[in-house]
């Protein structure tokens, strides 16, 4: 496997980063996970947009411009021959002394990594067993605006949901309102509007998100933000998990209660599988 660092391509296990990196000592950085289909990053523009923001934010200089990202991508799909995979852009703090106050004139690092993409079918889609965690993330934190490479909270409830033989994790925000999953955001069918948690209560922007949002409104689906609180989303008619990796993820038990499935989810999931297709 070929990996980009720092503006070299070079093989996996060349491709090291100092201890006294500060993403390695404090998740002093940012992360994008984003689906490879037919060669190309899906709303890779997105992704880096939000990215930078993020890095404006945490007064992280990247040393690429997101055009400069974009086309270093394309050569590491290319070196690898992966044209179906899940593509990671990882920038961080870079190296610097112990301690929280960072260095003014630190070298920001940057990586890029390809990965095994999970299979998708649109046919017979992946569902998943969701279940409540009991860690909960804080509902007005400007932090969850963006991908930071401090997942402490989410990993804990992963770990959770498998110790329940469950597949992914429902985040609840220190509110007690429905705020994501470990790994994504989380929409609900009520009343036939599609509904999802708005930005603010804790919740990451997902760039799958606003697809599927795009989606509904090119279908004419009438769509909500709203706040909702866990026992209220148990009584919706569907549920329904984004993204990047899978895409969207049917949700077939909450907490060991079946979820019926809704019949507004299938047009949504077959105009979704189109785009990732488009050449």
């Amino acid at each position: 496997m070929i990996v980009f660092l720092n503006g070299q391509f070079v093989p996996e296990l060349q491709a090291v980063v100092p201890v006294n990196d500060r993403g390695f000592m404090y998740g002093d950085g940012l992360f994008e996970t984003m689906r490879v289909c037919n060669g190309r990053p899906f709303r890779m523009a997105q992704h880096l947009e939000r990215m930078m923001r993020g890095a404006d934010f945490l007064k992280i200089k990247c040393p690429f411009t997101p055009k400069e990202l974009q086309d270093f991508a394309g050569q590491l799909i290319g070196q690898n021959q992966m044209p179906e995979a899940v593509l990671r852009v990882t920038l961080t703090r870079g190296p610097g002394e112990r301690g929280y106050t960072p260095q003014i004139d630190s070298q920001p690092t940057v990586v890029m990594t390809l990965h095994t993409a999970p299979p998708m079918d649109v046919e017979n889609p992946v569902q998943w067993r969701l279940i409540t965690s009991s860690y909960r993330i804080p509902a007005g934190d400007p932090l969850s605006s963006f991908k930071t490479a401090n997942r402490l909270v989410h990993i804990m409830a992963r770990m959770e949901a498998v110790e329940k033989d469950a597949d992914e994790a429902l985040l609840v925000n220190t509110n007690g309102e429905v705020a994501e999953t470990a790994s994504g955001n989380l929409f609900w069918v009520y009343q036939d509007n599609i509904c999802t948690v708005p930005a603010g209560r804790g919740v990451l922007p997902g760039i799958t998100r606003s697809v599927v949002l795009e989606i509904c409104q090119t279908l004419g689906l009438p769509t909500n933000k709203r706040v909702i609180k866990p026992e209220v989303l148990r009584k919706s008619a569907g549920l329904f998990i984004t993204q990047s990796a899978l895409g969207i993820v049917p949700v077939a038990t909450l907490d060991g209660e079946p979820v019926a499935p809704s019949p507004l989810l299938d047009p949504v999931l077959r105009a979704y599988h189109e785009m990732l297709a488009k050449p």
